[in-house]
């Protein structure tokens, strides 16, 4: 899609894909010059055109904008010609028209200059957005798998969640983190992390190693971003790190950065994980003595399936500000239709809830991720060039 056909499909007053928002400008139009020649002589309100091209520069097109521009001075040059001389209203409320109409005209460029702007900073965003979260063929590491991301900044700048599946000889490890702040600084971080995991993740032979290496990885980054000056030195991740073992023995190992614990769905119910007891990353240096991440090995049943989520979804609040029940919705959910509890079924679910719940205001950034084991499928693999 061209940037000139999605600036068209945001125009508002749609109907079956065509804009009808010149309909607006027009009917003001006629009413004002009906209104002038039906009220009389001793009351003319002809001037009030200069309001049409006004209205069609915060609804329509530029070209749009520019004729009802036009065609406002003709209507009033028309009307006011029908009326005797002492019953005119004369030149100097000419002059206001054509300069209402050509300030509108000009107003509509600054908007729609606005529009391309706006548009061209969601599709670096997305992008960027893009080219950290790398796309996931279906199957990957033996997982079923489906995720959803909901932006919530209206000026583009993309936030620092970011997750990930990465296959290797030890088994499947997946990565969900939200990491503090937005814009540039949160995406590098991300991207430090997404890069320590998709490395340490395939060759490490324990989750401990692999978490290891993602705390390290964000105290260098953020010892970088110290030396050069930087004010985010401070930034911080929260993570959930989850592996697979190369044979289902029903169980996983979960490793919690002070994230939001992942619910196992199943068709019996919704059950919260351990929240686990480690800082997130980037912090553990406060608790020096705290030693190495170990993992919890926690049982995972046939055909349940892990939910991962940011706190854009728990912070999800309605108009009463209340807060988004997810773990009640999905279980309501589950109960209902066994199926629900599948990955791209419930991602849709979720997505759709937290939309409808807040009206589409959300006030973070919003992923979720699900996995689960194919049945049957031997998780991990070793890559052969």
């Amino acid at each position: 899609m061209t940037e000139r056909e999605d600036l068209r499909r945001r125009e508002p007053l749609r109907i079956r894909g065509r804009s009808v928002a010149w309909v607006v400008p027009l009917l003001l139009l006629v009413l004002i010059t009906l209104a002038d020649i039906g009220t009389g002589a001793n009351i003319r309100i002809i001037t009030w055109i200069v309001l049409v091209p006004g209205i069609a520069a915060a609804l329509c097109g530029l070209w749009t904008t520019a004729a009802f521009a036009v065609l406002a001075v003709v209507d009033y040059a028309l009307v006011d010609g029908v009326w005797f001389n002492q019953y005119k209203v004369g030149w100097p409320d000419a002059v206001l028209v054509t300069l209402g109409g050509i300030l509108a005209t000009l107003a509509c460029a600054v908007r729609l200059r606005g529009e391309r702007r706006m548009l061209h900073m969601r599709d670096i965003a997305e992008t960027t957005r893009r080219t950290v979260l790398r796309p996931l063929p279906p199957g990957w590491g033996g997982l079923e798998h489906a995720a959803a991301y909901l932006a919530a900044d209206t000026e583009a700048r993309v936030g620092g969640d970011f997750y990930d599946i990465q296959a290797g000889p030890n088994g499947t490890r997946v990565l969900l983190g939200d990491v503090q702040g937005k814009g540039l600084g949160a995406v590098e971080a991300a991207a430090a992390l997404l890069g320590t995991f998709r490395e340490i993740g395939y060759h490490a032979p324990g989750l401990t190693t692999v978490a290891a290496h993602l705390e390290v990885r964000m105290g260098r980054h953020r010892f970088h971003s110290i030396a050069l000056g930087r004010d985010d030195g401070d930034r911080f991740a929260t993570a959930v790190l989850i592996g697979f073992p190369v044979v289902d023995d029903g169980t996983v190992e979960v490793v919690n950065f002070g994230h939001e614990p992942p619910l196992a769905v199943g068709p019996h119910g919704v059950r919260s994980l351990p929240a686990g007891d480690r800082l997130p990353l980037g912090l553990g240096g406060l608790v020096p003595a705290a030693g190495p991440p170990l993992p919890t090995r926690v049982p995972l049943a046939p055909g349940e399936t892990l939910l991962l989520t940011t706190d854009g979804v728990t912070e999800a609040r309605n108009g009463h500000g209340v807060f988004y029940d997810l773990a009640g919705q999905v279980a309501r959910a589950a109960a209902a239709d066994p199926g629900a509890v599948r990955p791209r079924r419930l991602i849709r679910l979720i997505r759709e809830g937290v939309l409808r719940h807040s009206a589409g205001r959300l006030g973070d950034d919003t992923t979720v991720f699900a996995v689960r084991r194919i049945e049957g499928a031997v998780l991990g693999g070793r890559f052969r060039a």
